[in-house]
């Protein structure tokens, strides 16, 4: 077991010394130095326990007991490339494939969600003899230099940098903040239409559309929900073009929103992308990842005549891995758990929402859930200072949280699923405290909305029941944690 070797001062200076300066860490002016964990705990070299509310890569709890069991017992017996035949390989595929539309048949096993989008390009320009990709404003889809040129989050903040010319930007479909909003009577179509016109455009200009990318659920961007029926009429146009649609799901996949496996099924079951990539959840943290299309997209592929080769894809201690946490997810019940606990979750928020002003919205689908702090709510002005604020004061309180989007005002949630309601409440009532402090000090007043006739507050307290807080109002919020298309024949993990 590893054990602290520096005191922390030394750890700083020794990674300012050795490690790229580009490399930054969370809350650099104390950043805090993690020796161990184990569910959702994180615990300093002191010992002290922090509850993690943003590591989706520990997707069924940090150092899960079966997930390093697998690992260690396959490492003891065989670790080699996929070129060797091996069972681990082609029981793992047949389990992913299981939870996905038929004709999503044939992976390619990488090692990071970089690796599996920048492998989807190829696939896409092989397949299509197209060029052309159009992708999501503010969307981030990895490190390298194929995906910084599809990465808005990133090349925007390249001042001066020149951006490809087979790349296009369409409209993030924001219904908050973006062009167009809630009270739009059909945003689905808006945005879609948007897409059209970057097509017609392009190929007014002799470019070809490959592919569209897109993050099922955007999470650096801001935790964005597509409204449902965007991908379809997105599918349409780009597949018209001659292009394919790429799900990414790197963020959001392997039953984090609840409903749903996958985060491009909330759309609805006539919605199927013809390549989709997984990373960051599906090894808890071992470097694992893959890509999953239809045979046609593979023959494609291959008619190139170039073979594809990884060394580390798809080798038998990372198969086995990947199967365990599958396994974990189902024996645990972890995709219900996200259901149940992030409704939970998602309902505190919203009461948030009715006694403080500083929040704008609250939106997100089971244990993926986006808190948009504003300094005026008419206007949306982003809160970005008190959004940094926020999540300072709660590391000092010892609970970890992340602001993003594209003015970093954005409170994200994506927590190891084994997060529960207590964990729940503890950061709700936290982040209450914090926000109660920070309009007192700004000047800002309860929302109208929480303030009868008479000048009372209105506001609901929870109520206790057998240990648990529960809301006593049934406020309902445009973005709700179930779906029309969730039934309980949806596909779920088979054994």
């Amino acid at each position: 077991m590893a054990t602290e070797t520096f005191d922390k001062q030394k750890t700083i200076d020794l990674r300012k010394k050795h490690v790229g300066p580009s490399c930054k860490v969370f809350f650099s002016h104390d950043p805090i130095k993690i020796v161990r964990a184990r569910g959702q705990y994180m615990y300093n070299e002191k010992d002290e326990r922090y509850l993690d509310c943003i590591n989706n890569v520990a997707h069924v709890g940090h150092c899960h007991p079966d997930v390093v069991k697998a690992g260690a017992e396959q490492m003891e017996l065989l670790n080699t490339n996929s070129r060797f035949l091996h069972d681990n390989l082609v029981l793992y595929a047949q389990r992913l494939q299981d939870t996905l539309p038929e004709k999503l048949s044939v992976c390619y096993f990488v090692n990071s969600g970089s690796e599996a989008n920048d492998l989807a390009l190829r696939l896409a320009w092989q397949y299509t003899g197209h060029k052309d990709i159009i992708t999501l404003d503010n969307a981030y889809h990895g490190h390298v230099s194929s995906l910084i040129d599809i990465s808005p989050y990133k090349f925007h903040q390249l001042a001066g940098a020149e951006h490809s010319q087979h790349v296009h930007m369409a409209l993030s479909p924001d219904i908050y903040r973006g062009k167009y909003r809630e009270d739009h009577p059909d945003p689905a179509t808006a945005y879609a239409d948007n897409v059209k016109d970057i097509i017609e455009k392009a190929q007014e200009n002799g470019h070809k559309i490959a592919a569209f990318i897109a993050e099922s659920l955007q999470s650096c961007g801001g935790q964005i929900i597509p409204p449902v029926g965007y991908f379809q009429k997105v599918a349409q146009h780009v597949r018209k073009a001659g292009g394919i649609f790429i799900a990414d799901e790197v963020q959001v996949g392997f039953g984090r929103v609840g409903t749903h496996f996958w985060g491009f099924q909330l759309q609805g079951e006539d919605f199927v992308p013809d390549i989709v990539t997984m990373g960051k959840p599906i090894g808890n943290g071992h470097p694992m990842s893959c890509v999953i299309t239809t045979r046609e997209v593979a023959e494609g592929f291959m008619s190139s005549g170039m073979e594809y080769f990884n060394t580390f894809g798809g080798n038998p201690v990372s198969c086995a891995i990947g199967l365990a946490v599958l396994d974990v997810i189902e024996k645990e019940d972890l995709q219900d758990n996200a259901l149940r606990v992030g409704g939970y979750l998602t309902q505190l928020l919203e009461n948030l929402k009715e006694r403080h002003s500083l929040v704008g919205d609250v939106r997100g689908h089971g244990l993926f859930v986006g808190v948009e702090l504003v300094r005026d709510r008419q206007k949306r002005t982003p809160a970005t200072a008190e959004a940094q604020d926020v999540i300072y004061r709660l590391k000092e309180q010892r609970i970890l949280l992340s602001a993003d989007g594209p003015h970093r005002n954005v409170l994200k949630f994506k927590p190891p699923m084994c997060f529960s309601r207590e964990d729940a409440e503890l950061a709700v009532e936290k982040i209450d405290q914090i926000l109660t402090d920070l309009e007192k000090a700004l000047g800002l007043h309860i929302p109208e909305a929480t303030i009868s006739e008479n000048g009372h507050s209105k506001r609901k307290e929870p109520l206790e029941e057998n240990g648990h807080v529960h809301p006593s109002n049934g406020s309902s919020h445009k973005h709700t944690t179930t779906h029309p298309h969730s039934t309980k024949s949806n596909k779920r993990l088979r054994t």
